[in-house]
């Protein structure tokens, strides 16, 4: 989505020049001409939609070095530019003092102002992005780090901020790559274990082996190529979490191990003569159906009712096309910034045909295939040719997007900094269907029947493209696809 800039400026005209050369970006303009107002606007409702501030420092009470001061404790994040007609080292050595992030002097060039603006926001951008891994990395991610507005996504949310205020054992199931692990360590950051441990174990990547020694560790001498003491998977997750990703990957042998450590809640080290006590919090997770992998006996039920205590299921990507743009916005300003590429979003058609891919690989895929468009993007804008894949998927059938109206020119929305999806589709012309609100008998008709007749005139309204009806009906497409079902419409 387009940034919101705020411009503070006391001088009607300065302010006039630099909303001008900051609206050509596409980028939202906010005003204020006084200090006050630019509290109001910093301190309101909609203050963290503010992405970068250019800020007047010579105004009557409050001037901008007092606005800084305020604002910095509230958001240490947000990009601050002075502006100055006095260049002077003092001046300027004050403003950085208190927290701003860059400065110009007074009369900038409107080439100077913009590359000030990009360069603030690829700072953030990157800030950010340090942030959220340090995060990751010392255990005290939250929910505020997972990108997701769908209701799929908010139920996630919600179910995982419920397990969080307890220890109970939680089972995440989830295709590939929908971010289980993101989860869990949102669990853990906003649980009493935050800044614990957090220690993740691929059970399928275990060699057999190694098993026992990995997860419970082994004593020096205790076997052939043991030349030191480890302490194992179990003691390195002491007082943390212990996140058993692929848990249905594990061999039947160390389930039943496993199984027992759980119970006792301690662990016996390969070649230790005692037991030793672990306190963790259990979480794992898994890609496949582990209920019918007991009824084929291939896991073991008792250590299936050990860990499906909570179970939490995150759907496919495809079911929650709601969220695509919010991740595309993140990934395409973070490799941008991070490979120094001068992207600023996506062209208008390019959402639409990313919308409508079914994405295998989920979010992790998503990740992935952005990267490479950033990579070898020629364009300000990543446009639908930087995904050569995609398209060649689309093009076999694969979604609702339909390629060729692409290559036959159909009008297309100028492209804008992470714009929403563009509304290229030429709208059927109107048919003769009409919706009523009353029945024969004067009556009125039941919602379910006006919803039906709503859907399907908008179906024939947009000539099939199902990423278009949703998004007219401001549904997501999952809702749309369930209630074509629910209402028989499955041959329109």
């Amino acid at each position: 989505m387009a940034k919101t800039v705020l411009i503070v400026d006391d001088d009607p005209t300065q302010l006039r020049l630099l909303e001008t050369v900051v609206a050509k970006t596409g980028m939202r303009v906010l005003k204020a001409d006084s200090g006050n107002a630019a509290l109001g606007h910093l301190e309101g409702q909609n203050g963290k939609l503010i992405d970068v501030v250019l800020l007047d420092l010579v105004m009557p009470e409050p001037d901008g070095l007092a606005v800084l001061e305020r604002v910095r404790p509230q958001r240490p994040d947000l990009p601050v530019i002075v502006l100055t007609a006095h260049g002077g080292v003092d001046t300027i050595v004050n403003a950085m003092r208190a927290g701003a992030t860059d400065f110009l002097v007074k009369p900038a060039s409107p080439e100077r102002i913009l590359v000030t603006l990009e360069n603030s926001l690829k700072l953030k951008t990157l800030t950010g992005e340090i942030s959220r891994l340090t995060r990751k990395i010392s255990g005290e991610m939250t929910f505020d780090d997972l990108i997701g507005i769908s209701p799929a996504m908010k139920s996630v949310k919600d179910l995982a901020n419920r397990a969080a205020t307890s220890n109970i054992p939680i089972l995440i199931e989830g295709e590939s790559g929908v971010g289980k692990e993101m989860v869990a360590r949102a669990i853990q950051g906003s649980s009493e274990r935050a800044g614990k441990p957090f220690v993740t174990v691929n059970c399928g990547a275990i060699p057999e082996n190694l098993a026992e020694s990995i997860l419970f560790g082994h004593e020096k001498g205790a076997f052939t190529g043991a030349t030191s003491r480890n302490v194992g998977k179990f003691q390195e997750a002491n007082g943390g979490t212990l996140f058993l990703d692929e848990i249905g990957e594990l061999k039947p042998e160390m389930q039943v191990k496993l199984l027992r450590a759980l119970q006792q809640g301690e662990v016996d080290p390969v070649g230790a003569t005692r037991p030793v006590k672990v306190d963790i919090r259990l979480m794992s997770a898994t890609n496949r159906d582990l209920a019918q992998m007991v009824r084929e006996g291939t896991f073991r039920e008792d250590l299936y009712y050990r860990m499906n205590v909570y179970p939490i299921l995150i759907p496919p990507l495809r079911d929650r096309s709601e969220d695509i743009p919010d991740l595309l916005s993140h990934f395409t300003q973070t490799f941008a910034a991070s490979e120094g590429k001068n992207i600023s979003g996506l062209a208008g058609p390019t959402l639409d045909m990313l919308t409508a891919y079914s994405w295998p690989g989920n979010v992790r895929q998503l990740e992935n295939t952005v990267f490479r468009a950033v990579v070898l993007a020629n364009d300000e804008n990543l446009q639908p040719q930087d995904f050569p894949q995609v398209q060649a998927a689309l093009a076999s059938g694969e979604g609702d997007f339909d390629p060729a109206a692409l290559a036959a020119g159909m009008p297309q929305m100028p492209a804008s900094p992470m714009s929403g999806a563009a509304s290229y589709l030429a709208p059927a012309a109107p048919g003769p269907e009409m919706l009523t609100m009353l029945d024969d008998d004067g009556e009125i008709r039941p919602l379910e029947d006006v919803e039906t007749d709503l859907i399907r005139f908008a179906i024939n309204h947009y000539n099939g493209q199902m990423s278009e009806v949703a998004r007219r009906l401001k549904i997501g497409r999952s809702t749309l696809y369930r209630k074509i079902k629910d209402n028989d419409l499955e041959t329109i």
